[in-house]
């Protein structure tokens, strides 16, 4: 395996793993483990799958291709608005999470600190300006600041991980809450809640045009790097539910209402030593600043593009404005979303990575272009609808 795949691997589990990950205990905690695990093994053979149509579109359509001229090519202009709707819709859903979380922690960082109180709004405000700040400066310094962070912060997991396991309780794992939510017939409603935010948490797809240029279009390797890519989120979200559910308890966490400071804080009065306690709040700091960075930077660019702006400074502020005024906005007017926002991000993801290329993929599939073709055929594009259908059913389900 060469530099260049390795590096594309790195690409797509670096784009999966993020800010989500954190959402996932809160999100799935009222399951209990054994099912939380089984529903990250199912999203994540959906978005495998999904990936591997993307790649088939891609390919079929021409090498270099981005996902805008792809969709235009097969779906023509219709397509070309849904699609753009669902990319500023999904971006600006997941810059009001990360703006919402990264507050959060700001707030409980500042008082632990320092002792200093600082409401919710002064906190949003302080973390947009500061880490917003930073794309103003440009892609070529974002990207070194990622490429180090994103580093820090599997490493930071890693030793996480590795200190928490030998503390996982079996009795912690099996939560109670999932018994009584059994008993009163709401493990339903608990699947439904979980299903939009596990599935918003391996959406590594935007970057899979840009990856059939960088490896020239070859099949085989590509589809290595998005299997190999994939797989290595949901090792790190399995072992990440393992030590959280195991340790501080489902039924606890499910006590915590979607709060981040709370869980954070949960698992670092279980650290039996200083590095540790501050192992987890610097992996939680980077797991959101990391995906604070990579998405406001693809909202930047797209809105760039999207109002044709110029790339001096007054063209840059407008851009900048744009891209953060409204998601500020809705963290202020609703600061309690945290992970309620990232279940709807689902429905825009659903949208851009199942139905639309469900669509583009039976489009091509009719003039028998031949290629590289996903197996399953015609029934697998079903039941991938399928999926897509009951994962915005879920959320709308939540949502009323």
């Amino acid at each position: 395996m060469n530099s260049k795949m390795l590096g594309s691997i790195a690409i797509v589990a670096g784009a999966a793993i993020g800010g989500g990950m954190l959402a996932l205990p809160l999100a799935t905690a009222a399951l209990g483990s054994v099912a939380a695990i089984i529903l990250l093994v199912v999203i994540w053979g959906v978005s495998a799958y999904t990936s591997l149509l993307m790649l088939e579109i891609n390919l079929r359509s021409g090498v270099g291709d981005n996902v805008h001229a792809i969709t235009g090519k097969t779906l023509g202009k219709f397509g070309q608005l849904i699609q753009g709707g669902s990319f500023l819709s999904l971006l600006y859903a997941l810059t009001m999470v990360y703006l919402l979380g990264g507050s959060s922690l700001l707030v409980s960082k500042l008082d632990g600190l320092f002792g200093v109180q600082l409401d919710s709004h002064s906190a949003i405000m302080l973390f947009t300006l500061f880490f917003g700040g930073l794309i103003a400066v440009g892609i070529a310094w974002i990207d070194k600041i990622s490429r180090v962070l994103f580093s820090a912060m599997v490493l930071l997991l890693v030793l996480v991980v590795l200190f928490l396991l030998p503390d996982v309780s079996l009795s912690s794992m099996a939560a109670t809450a999932v018994i009584e939510g059994v008993e009163q017939g709401s493990f339903s409603g608990y699947l439904m809640a979980a299903v939009p935010v596990v599935f918003t948490s391996f959406g590594f797809h935007v970057c899979i045009a840009s990856l059939v240029g960088y490896l020239d279009g070859d099949s085989v390797k590509l589809r290595k790097v998005l299997l190999i890519g994939s797989t290595i989120p949901l090792a790190c979200y399995i072992f990440w539910l393992t030590v959280t559910l195991g340790t501080v308890g489902g039924d606890r966490i499910s006590g915590f209402d979607g709060s981040l400071p709370q869980l954070i804080n949960a698992l670092q009065a279980l650290a039996q030593s200083s590095i540790v306690s501050q192992s987890i709040a610097f992996f939680a700091d980077l797991a959101l600043i990391t995906s604070f960075l990579g998405v406001t930077m693809s909202l930047f660019d797209f809105i760039a593009e999207l109002t044709r702006a110029k790339s001096n400074a007054s063209g840059r502020l407008q851009t900048w404005l744009l891209t953060f005024i409204p998601p500020l906005l809705c963290a202020i007017f609703y600061p309690d979303g945290f992970v309620k926002v990232l279940g709807f991000a689902a429905i825009p993801l659903v949208m851009m990575i199942i139905i639309l290329p469900i669509l583009m993929a039976m489009r091509q599939r009719k003039l028998a272009l031949g290629g590289y073709q996903v197996m399953g055929g015609t029934p697998a594009l079903y039941v991938a609808g399928a999926l897509g259908v009951m994962i915005i059913a879920s959320q709308l389900w939540v949502t009323m």
